[in-house]
C-alpha cells in the first residue's frame, strides 16, 4: 500500500546527483540546487506540489526540467529528523540527515514547464 501524502515529502534532484547516489548506493545527501547537506545542514523538501511549482519557478527556472527529478520520500523511512519551518510566507520541509535510498518510493520525471 503506497504512503499517504502526508506520510510523503518532495524534494527536487539535480538528475545526475540522484542518479550518482542511487548507482552507488549511498544515502542522497544534496539539499538544493548545487548545495549539498554539509553546506546547508539539512536538505530541503515541499509539502505537495505547489511548493515544488513554487521551488521551480523560483530556483530552477534556468535548469532544463529533463536535468530533474522529483525525489517521493517516505518519511517513516527516514532517520533524521523533519523539521517544518518557515521560509518566507509558508512552512517548508527539512530533512535533518542523509536520505537512504530505501526511503525514496518513486523517482518522477517533472512536466516541462508551458
Amino acid at each position: 500500500m503506497p504512503a499517504s501524502s502526508q506520510d510523503t515529502l518532495l524534494h527536487i534532484a539535480e538528475r545526475t546527483h540522484w542518479e550518482s547516489a542511487h548507482t552507488a548506493g549511498v544515502p542522497y545527501t544534496m539539499s538544493t540546487l548545487g548545495r549539498t547537506l554539509d553546506e546547508e545542514g539539512f536538505i530541503h523538501c515541499s509539502s505537495d506540489m505547489t511548493q515544488v511549482d513554487g521551488v521551480l519557478d523560483r530556483f530552477y527556472s534556468g535548469i532544463d526540467r529533463a536535468d530533474l527529478v522529483l525525489l517521493v520520500i517516505d518519511t517513516s523511512r527516514l532517520d533524521a529528523p523533519v523539521r517544518h519551518e518557515p521560509v518566507g510566507d509558508d512552512v517548508f520541509p527539512h530533512v535533518y540527515g542523509p536520505i537512504p535510498l530505501s526511503a525514496v518510493i518513486e523517482v518522477r520525471s517533472l512536466p516541462r514547464k508551458l
